[in-house]
Order: C-alpha cells, then structure tokens, then sequence
C-alpha cells in the first residue's frame, strides 16, 4: 500500500516532541533466545573451526551476523500473505509486487529473484564480460564474487574519507568520480560494461551516498555513454541520510528522495531482505527492454518464471508491504537513532566504530582496538570470535578475511579496514538486548590486548569467508 494514500500512516504523526525516539511499534510475538555457558560456546567455536558461520543459531544469544531477512515482519506484511496467489503464471501477487517496485523506482522492466546475489547475477552474466572492469564505491561480497566470475574485474573507487574510520565526512559512501574518469580513460570506454553504486555502502560501514554524488556519477556515465546501476538493499535507509544530512533536502520525504536517487539510475539489484522488510526476496530492474530480455531468459533457466522468480506468492505479498514499510519515516527515525545508540555504547567502552554511525550497523574498528594482530592473522575475525565467546553475540567479520586477495606467492594482499559488523535485524531486538551487547563489548574490550589471531587452515574458491576453517595463532 502506497503510504501516501493510507490514512493511518503513521507519517502523518510524526515524533517531535520528546527527547526519547521509540520504537514505532508493539511486541505481537515473541520468540525465546538461547542462553549458554562459556564452556559451551568455546565447544562450538571450536566445533565450527572459528567460523561464526557454522554456529547453530541455537547457540547464539543475540544474532547480529546480518540484517538480511532476519528481521520481524509485520502484521499487514502476514496479512498481506493470506493474499498470495501462488498461480505459476501471471499471479495476483506479482501484479502487486511489479506496481509497488514500479511506484517507487519509475524502472519499467522489473524482473523478481528470491534474493540480492540472484539479482546481481543475472545482471552480470548477461552484462559483464572477460577483461572487463566493474567500478563501484565499494562492491560488497557477493556482487564482487558475481563480477569476478565472469572473469571481470571489480574495482572500488571509494572517496579517501571514506577509507578513514574516524572521518565525520556525512556521506562517506560516495564514489570518487575523478577516479571513475581516470579509470575509463585507463581501460577503455569498451571494457566498463556498467557502474554500480551501494546505497548504502555495507562495505564501508553503512554509510551513505549523496544525491550530489548521484548526480556526478550520472554525468560521468552520461558523457562515456555507461550505464548506471545501483545496488538498492538499504534505499530507504540512504534516503533517510539524505534526508538529515544533505542540504535542500529536509522538507522531502524518503519516498521523494528515493523516487529521486532511482531516477538517476539505469536500473538496481535489490534485496528486499533487507529496505525490503521480508525474510526472502529482491528484484533487478531496469529501462533497458534487450537486456532485460535477455536476464529474463536466464531468469526462467535459473530461478522460475519471470512472474514469480522463485518466490512464492505470498512472499511477493508480504515485500509489496515492506518496500512500503520502509519508508515510513518514525520508522527510519527509530532505525538509524537505535544503530546510533549501540555505537555510543562501544565508543564508551572504549572501542572505535566507523564514524558517523550508519543506518543498519555499528562496524567495530578491529584494527585500532587490536593493533598487536596484524591484517595476515584476521584481527576482525578474532574479535568477532572473541564477542561470541564472551557473551554469545555473534557478529561478522569485514575484513582480511572476507576481502583479503590471496596471492600467486602466499602472500595476501589485505583489506582496506579491519571491521566487525553487528548488524541489527529490523524491528528485532529492543533496547536492553542493545544494552547488553554493549556490556559484551566493553568486557571484551577490557581484556583485549590478550586476544590471539587466527589462521586459515582451508577455504574455498569463492567467499572463503562463509565457509573457510580457521584455527588460533
């Protein structure tokens, strides 16, 4: 439902007359976590080879691995699924999720996918090819592993403020456009299929990409005939910080600015396990009728038909919701204010975050808390390791680990940052699960110069970080 016709739209009521920001929303069920001992969860550790991936969530007190499908759906999103269609062709359903897309990002081609990296590799097989080069602000890691499959190149083009953890720069997820020219100019206008940006910047602690910058980037690709692409998971998110950060834009709605930041795009890959408010889901659209052809063929092949995509009906219901749901503004409010809260809480205990906190997370700067493990032996990983031990809070690594690049010699080429991203689930979690975590973190921090590195001890070809085995130095 478009929020701008709901008379009950909680928009219409905003929070501005009191200090304390609350959670937009009331407790209609409730699930139990798991409590364990130290002796217990040191077993599991070691049982998952200090791999947080291969913890049972049964042994996780508070899961803050990802934002991604892990949040709490609401009562028009279960209502909305008693309405799923489930007809193979044509459903209902898909008429409500193609005119909700369609609302709010003006895309005419609209293809669904049961998630994010099913979006992203439709768009790059048809798209991207050998020898290529993909820039981005920062790709995260399966739109890398997707770009690099075909045998391309994924190239980050991050301005150098958001390289720096502790720049207040409010918009450090912009992409450098004098780096994007030179690249061009380097490559070939022939070899850079696409430009894709992160709205917001996951790998680069959340933090978001101006309208300004948008429009800069559009201007480069415009002038090098390059299509512009953006990868979409935290839209509402983004327009939220444009919203509060960019100037001219505090009167505008999150809808208008995301209405705003699409139009300057060719097309996105979406998640809607994320802005999307659902536990499964995404889409990739565009304007572009061939290429949206030809990733609709390969949709049929690999992920169902083109009207359901591998959704059931009544997920395509329960997003059509969402996408709405996360635009709601004492909703976004609420969002950024209680990440902003446990960033507090770290920094008073002493541990750097990336600053400004961002929308969805608080990214841990490992390698300022830890600066006696080196980027070889994953000082991220080790604290990520370390919070799950002390407290059973699990969270993960973005660092060496996830985007180190193994060399031909043994040597490995490290990440940028050495962060531990807690991702908080929407509408998840409330603020004394937050409280706690901080005094995790704070106990961790206490006895952090005792804390050891890790190894790898195997790993895969692609997105070791998922499954690779690790053993302490």
């Amino acid at each position: 439902m478009d929020p701008q016709s709901d008379p009950l739209h909680t928009d219409r009521h905003p929070q501005t007359s009191f200090q304390t920001i609350i959670e937009p929303f009331r407790v209609h069920s409730v699930e139990p976590i798991a409590f364990t001992t130290h002796a217990e969860r040191l077993a599991a550790l070691e049982r998952s080879r200090y791999n947080l991936f291969g913890l049972k969530a049964s042994e996780v007190t508070i899961d803050l691995l990802t934002d991604s499908g892990t949040g709490a759906m609401s009562t028009r999103q279960w209502a909305g699924m008693m309405m799923g269609d489930e007809s193979y062709a044509g459903s209902r359903s898909y008429e409500r999720f193609n005119e909700t897309v369609t609302s709010i990002t003006g895309f005419s081609e609209v293809l669904p996918t049961h998630q994010g990296r099913a979006a992203e590799r439709l768009l790059f097989s048809e798209a991207v090819g050998s020898g290529d080069v993909v820039p981005s602000n920062t790709h995260f890691d399966t739109t890398r592993a997707n770009v690099e499959h075909e045998g391309a190149e994924a190239r980050d083009l991050l301005i150098p403020e958001g390289k720096d953890s502790q720049s207040e720069h409010p918009f450090k997820g912009n992409l450098d456009t004098a780096s994007l020219e030179s690249t061009i100019e380097e490559v070939g206008r022939e070899r850079v299929p696409l430009v894709i940006v992160t709205i917001t910047n996951n790998s680069g602690g959340g933090q978001p990409v101006s309208l300004a910058n948008l429009r800069a980037v559009r201007e480069v690709c415009d002038r090098h005939g390059i299509p512009l692409f953006l990868d979409a998971c935290r839209f509402a998110e983004n327009a939220w910080f444009v919203k509060q950060r960019e100037p001219g834009y505090s009167d505008h709605s999150p809808l208008e600015i995301a209405r705003e930041m699409f139009a300057l795009a060719d097309g996105a890959t979406m998640s809607a396990k994320k802005d999307g408010m659902s536990n499964i889901g995404g889409f990739l659209a565009m304007n572009d009728r061939d290429l949206a052809a030809r990733c609709r063929n390969l949709l049929i092949l690999t992920e169902g038909f083109p009207t359901y995509g591998g959704l059931a009906g009544y997920d395509l219901e329960a997003v059509a919701v969402g996408f709405w749901e996360a635009l709601d503004e004492n909703y976004l409010r609420y969002r950024a204010r209680s990440t902003a809260y446990l960033a507090e809480l770290a920094e008073k205990a002493g541990v750097p975050t990336v600053r400004p906190p961002g929308g969805h997370a608080v990214y841990l700067d490992a390698a300022r808390l830890l600066p006696h493990i080196p980027s070889s032996q994953y000082p991220a990983q080790a604290l990520a390791c370390a919070l799950y031990l002390e407290g059973g809070v699990r969270g993960v690594e973005i660092g060496s680990l996830m985007f180190g690049k193994p060399q031909e010699n043994g040597t490995e080429i490290p990440a940028e940052m050495e962060l531990v991203r807690l991702a908080v689930p929407r509408r998840t979690y409330t603020q004394s699960h937050i409280d706690y975590v901080g005094e995790v973190i704070a106990a961790v921090a206490r006895n952090s110069q005792d804390l050891r590195g890790l190894r790898i001890i195997d790993q895969p070809l692609w997105l070791r970080h998922f499954t690779a085995a690790l053993e302490p130095v």
